[in-house]
């Protein structure tokens, strides 16, 4: 239990003030990391949704190329075709919350003069095929992307919830509590002074016409 004092309810009163902008802060921060979050997942979603519908066509047009160049050709097309594909990791920050950010060295959709192989020897099966799946890579890395960060942004969220919870429902409260509770106290204190106080000049004013009464000379 807080000594209730003038000190310590000017202490408990300051401490309120901190709490009140604390939880302010955080608010303001949650809804611009939920900002942040909203706009991010549209993109992944988009993501996701373009490999999958990507994916079907290049298997189809890998079953028509198998069925048109044969397996061994296209195996030679695969070998002509390898590279080493870089990628670089950044660390990225949103109010203070960090993150990593994937970004492609290279760019994933090549030209076919570009691929290592005579591409007037192929159809167009087989170059369709190839390009969804460097669109697929593509799409692949931006998801690397946008799922980190969304995972990132969605457990700060949850956080930052909490820690707004509890600083309302618990934190808070309490300090408001014994606010009151020391305040009440303080006043009944004053309350009490004044009535000795009130009841000492009444006496003292009793005992003074007294003194006034005895001392008066007799005529």
């Amino acid at each position: 239990m807080i000594h209730p004092t003038r000190t310590n309810l000017l202490m408990i009163r300051e401490k309120g003030v901190s709490v009140a902008n604390s939880i302010r802060i955080l608010k303001s921060r949650k809804q611009a990391l939920t900002r942040e979050f909203l706009e991010t997942t549209r993109p992944f979603l988009n993501s996701r949704e373009d490999i999958r519908a990507r994916y079907g066509k290049a298997l189809a047009g890998l079953a028509l190329s198998l069925g048109h160049e044969g397996k061994t050709f296209i195996e030679s097309i695969t070998l002509a075709t390898e590279r080493d594909f870089r990628i670089e990791i950044t660390d990225r920050s949103i109010w203070g919350l960090k993150y990593k950010e994937v970004t492609a060295l290279d760019l994933p959709v090549r030209d076919p003069a570009e691929r290592g192989y005579d591409y007037l020897s192929t159809t167009n099966h087989l170059e369709e095929c190839m390009l969804q799946f460097e669109k697929i890579l593509e799409a692949m890395i931006s998801i690397a992307e946008f799922e980190g960060k969304l995972k990132r942004l969605g457990d700060e969220i949850i956080k930052t919830t909490r820690r707004v919870r509890v600083l309302e429902e618990r934190v808070l409260p309490g300090l408001m509590s014994q606010i009151r509770s020391i305040a009440e106290h303080i006043g009944e204190r004053e309350r009490e002074s004044y009535c000795r106080l009130k009841h000492f000049k009444r006496r003292r004013g009793q005992e003074d016409t007294i003194k006034r009464s005895l001392t008066k000379p007799v005529e």
